[in-house]
């Protein structure tokens, strides 16, 4: 890495951890509940402990004054969950555009094993080779999905984030396979840090168990939409996952910290 790199990468994490939270899911999915006022929802996950936040380039302006100080990310690709394949994320912005957008870093997702998975291989080899002439990390989303693939195959998962490695990302978020165990397969397919994606939103007790057992495992933290910005206290969850992911804290510590504990 160099110089820019290393130092862009602390603006968007905490001594190799990191707790990212993505809201570029207005292309996905529209202005659902948790996006339509974006600017609350980022000064909430700010305040509670979130690194950096995520979004398309389009939202810039939204997002520079509500972020207290913390880190930028501008997404390049992406697909509608109405169109003919959701899997097939296609770009939706430059380099140029995301630092002209005040980015401390991009993303660019990836689907491992689907029908899209040629162009998006070249596309994000092209964007890490682009990034590191500027020292702009990137944060390759590989998840393996596809016609024949398990999302939750740790074999799987560990050949996406192995594959963002060897094209030259600098961190990878994936899907959690579910079990510390299976995830340390997942964690040492690769030399990056390894992130989680939060998925469908589950309890709380859910969502920090599953950040307690990725960073069990080795995991570098979170990159955790819906389940942190739909929350209905997004600053209280936001802050037990940063309990966990920054100050290694137990479930019940990080829960009870965020006021959250006495959830049934």
């Amino acid at each position: 890495m160099t110089p820019g790199i290393d130092a862009r990468l602390e603006r968007i994490g905490t001594d190799g951890s990191y707790v990212i939270v993505p809201m570029d899911h207005g292309i996905s999915l529209g202005a659902i509940d948790g996006l339509r006022g974006i600017e609350s929802t980022i000064d909430a996950i700010t305040r509670g402990g979130a690194d950096a936040v995520l979004t398309q380039k389009g939202l810039a302006a939204r997002v520079h004054p509500n972020k207290n100080g913390q880190g930028y990310i501008v997404h390049l690709n992406g697909s509608t969950a109405l169109g003919p394949d959701p899997n097939d994320k296609r770009r939706t912005g430059t380099l140029e555009d995301a630092i002209r957008a005040g980015a401390d870093a991009v993303s660019f997702h990836i689907n491992v094993g689907s029908n899209s998975e040629p162009g998006q291989i070249t596309q994000l080899g092209e964007l890490t080779s682009e990034a590191a002439r500027f020292g702009i990390p990137v944060l390759a989303m590989a998840y393996a999905r596809g016609p024949d693939v398990d999302g939750s195959d740790p074999q799987a998962l560990g050949h996406a984030v192995r594959l963002a490695e060897e094209v030259g990302a600098d961190i990878v978020k994936t899907g959690y396979s579910g079990d510390p165990e299976s995830f340390e397969h997942v964690v040492g397919s690769t030399a990056l840090p390894v992130v989680i994606a939060g998925g469908a939103r589950g309890s709380d007790r859910e969502t920090i168990e599953m950040v307690r057992g990725a960073m069990d495992a080795g995991g570098a933290g979170i990159s955790m939409g819906r389940s942190i910005f739909q929350h209905e206290d997004p600053e209280a969850i936001t802050r037990a996952v940063a309990a966990v992911v920054h100050e290694d804290a137990s479930v019940e510590e990080a829960l009870e910290r965020a006021g959250l504990a006495l959830e049934v």
